[in-house]
């Protein structure tokens, strides 16, 4: 590996702009200055912003950012192309927005393959070179760090090696301080990756800074990535959760995470004494998700939900004695948490992991775990599942460890009502009547909704809320429904999955039963009991 921890490393996202190219994702200017500070705080290098001149709204961003945001860590770039075929970079108006945009740092995108320059530039391989170097050459003068993308460059290497080669050349010889060589398909694998930086290392020397831009077509931008390091580059691109066209670009934080935690090479930048670098890497990652609107995967390496989680008693067995038998590394390194999951292949071991995660020692109570173990087991032969309901979980636990759960109320019934006036397409309308009694007198509530489930949840709260004001602070954020015996058509066991805030936390409870009311009754119910016992509320 050629890469050491002396050697300056630069780490350049490009989430707001490349990554900001994913089907469905629409990122406003506010939502661009809430994110640019995360990666800020990260330590990410560089921050590229967008496409002033181009996109009416990257132009916005900048003038904003340059009175609003302030970086510890990173520094904003510009991302623009080389000038017009014919013409010259200080004539082309494109060009000059880039400066005008007063970005420190441009990132340029450049044809590296003699294909694309003849067909969609629809000019001379000399006439791209010559682009190159005279856009390159112009922004230096006008005190710009350039960073070149060098776009289509490991398939136009693999066509003609000479003149892709030279367009890099070009690159540096004109002033840039890095070429950035660009997967721009996705389609290439490690091998190959290594093979072509090491070649190009040769061709550029020692001291030139080249970089890796990898797309995901191949599933392997992050393995192209770290090939590409080995090699010889020292700049890594990506985006945030593998933001990107297509199937994304690099993992920026995957890519991050094993350069710092595998290769020991510290690659981000943060300012001593304030929070950040990767035991952040999870809190980020999730924040830019809200602000994207894009649900976190929960199966993203070190970051996703189910990073740490385990599951098969085997494993539990093994990490009740040493955590690190299954973990590659320390959840808390990167900002997560091991998790057990409970299900019907939970053991002893894993019901007991699980109760100190909760905070129940479960510890020389063999009795007592073989009730929950056997419990868990019936219940999801059933239809239950606790693996995404840790609250459901914890009250079954209470009622094994206290005889029953936290009373806070006693329901002696409830019933909906859905009803339709005219024809299709007018809206139904629902309501639902509960009668409870809690705080020692008997409750009758009448809620209404847009749907039965919804009409239940409103009654629920009205008739709690005088007694539990608490309650006005829960929100139910999901609704999952899963049918469980498809083959029984409309008398299939379903399965209801809901998660509530309080604001400050979320919880998730699971019910089940012959139809979707009573499974979503069974769930809210749940739901209402942990947040009050979480929220330090006693029985009344």
């Amino acid at each position: 590996m050629s890469v050491t921890s002396s050697t300056p490393f630069q780490v350049y996202d490009t989430t707001l702009r490349d990554g900001a190219q994913q089907e469905g994702m629409n990122l406003s200017v506010a939502d661009k200055l809430a994110i640019a500070p995360l990666l800020d705080e990260l330590g990410v290098g560089f921050i590229e912003g967008g496409w002033p001149g181009a996109v009416p709204k990257d132009t916005e961003f900048f003038k904003r950012a340059a009175k609003e945001l302030d970086f510890r860590n990173a520094e904003l770039a510009a991302f623009g192309s080389t000038r017009k075929a014919g013409t010259r970079a200080v004539d082309d108006p494109q060009v000059r927005a880039l400066v005008d945009s007063e970005a420190p740092v441009v990132a340029l995108v450049a044809k590296h393959d003699l294909r694309h320059a003849e067909r969609a530039l629809r000019t001379t391989g000399d006439e791209n070179i010559a682009m190159i170097a005279d856009t390159v050459a112009f922004l230096v003068r006008e005190g710009r760090r350039v960073v070149v993308d060098a776009e289509h460059f490991f398939d136009g290497y693999r066509f003609d090696p000479a003149y892709s080669r030279a367009a890099v050349l070009a690159g540096f010889e004109a002033g840039a301080e890095v070429v950035a060589l660009c997967d721009t398909n996705g389609g290439m694998v490690p091998t190959w990756i290594a093979d072509i930086v090491h070649e190009i290392r040769g061709a550029v020397g020692p001291d030139a800074v080249l970089g890796i831009h990898a797309h995901n077509d191949s599933g392997c931008a992050v393995a192209n990535t770290l090939a590409a390091v080995e090699a010889g580059c020292s700049h890594v691109q990506g985006t945030v959760n593998g933001y990107g066209e297509r199937t994304g670009n690099a993992d920026l934080l995957s890519v991050v995470a094993n350069l710092q935690l595998k290769y020991g090479l510290p690659v981000l930048k943060v300012t001593d004494g304030l929070p950040g670098g990767l035991p952040e890497l999870t809190r980020i990652a999730h924040a830019i998700s809200e602000i994207t609107n894009i649900s976190p995967f929960a199966r993203s390496a070190y970051v996703g939900a189910s990073a740490f989680a385990h599951k098969a008693g085997i494993h539990a067995s093994a990490i009740k004695v040493d955590p690190d038998l299954y973990q590659h590394i320390d959840p808390a390194a990167v900002g997560n948490d091991m998790r057990m999951l409970i299900s019907d292949m939970a053991g002893r071991a894993s019901i007991e992991l699980k109760g100190r995660e909760l905070g129940f020692d479960l510890a020389g109570r063999p009795e007592l775990l073989g009730r929950v173990t056997d419990r868990v087991k019936d219940a999801e032969a059933n239809g239950y599942t606790y693996e995404a309901a840790d609250a459901s979980f914890e009250l079954l636990l209470l009622e094994e460890i206290d005889g029953q759960r936290p009373q806070y109320f006693r329901v002696e019934s409830w019933r909906t009502i859905v009803e339709r006036s005219g024809g299709r397409g007018t809206p139904a309308t629902a309501e639902a009547t509960v009668k409870l009694h809690a705080g020692g007198e008997r409750v009758v509530s009448t809620g209404e909704g847009n749907g039965p489930v919804n009409a239940l949840d409103h009654a629920l709260r009205q008739a709690l809320v005088r007694v539990y004001p608490e309650l006005e602070t829960f929100e139910l954020i999901d609704f999952k429904v899963r049918i469980l015996d498809s083959m029984h058509g409309t008398d299939a066991i379903t399965r209801v999955l809901i998660e509530m805030t309080d604001g400050q936390r979320s919880w998730s409870t699971v019910g089940v039963g012959p139809n979707l009311l009573e499974a979503s009754w069974e769930a809210l119910t749940d739901s209402a009991i942990w947040g009050l016992r979480h929220n330090g509320v006693t029985p009344r």
